[in-house]
């Protein structure tokens, strides 16, 4: 009898076990955000909003990250990025639809990287590959 109680205990701790760490993956697997790049198309004025992720394995240590595209013509000042809390920089913009816009982040105004989620990558004159997002 005593080895029933204690099989029975046991594999109650083990189901409990069990059940935390499900709930605890569902937690994770929601509060995970997604990186790459966000599409949300808007029906009332054919445009698309663009969100733009850049995970902190990329910028490091950064201070500041800079979006730079053909929609801001290349302006490597005028598109800021949000640093989030867990270290991902963040921007969204409104881009009209049915064209491809190349791209590219400027990390500390030093240090050019691409979207790792990019839908294609277009060689540049620079020698490298743009990036390019199709809306």
């Amino acid at each position: 009898m005593k080895k029933t109680v204690k099989k029975a205990a046991n594999t109650s701790a083990k189901l409990n076990a069990k059940a935390k760490d499900t709930s605890s993956a569902k937690r994770r697997a929601k509060a995970a955000p997604s990186l790459g790049i966000k599409k949300e198309y808007i029906k009332s004025n054919l445009s698309c909003r663009v969100t733009f992720r850049l995970p902190k394995e990329a910028v490091r240590d950064a201070k500041a990250v800079t979006l730079v595209g053909d929609f801001n013509n290349w302006n490597t000042t005028e598109t800021k990025m949000k640093r989030l809390p867990n270290g991902d920089f963040k921007a969204t913009l409104e881009l009209p639809r049915n064209r491809e816009y190349k791209f590219r982040y400027l990390i500390d105004y030093t240090r050019w990287e691409n979207d790792w989620c990019a839908d294609k990558y277009i060689p540049n004159e620079y020698g490298s590959d743009d990036s390019v997002v199709v809306v």
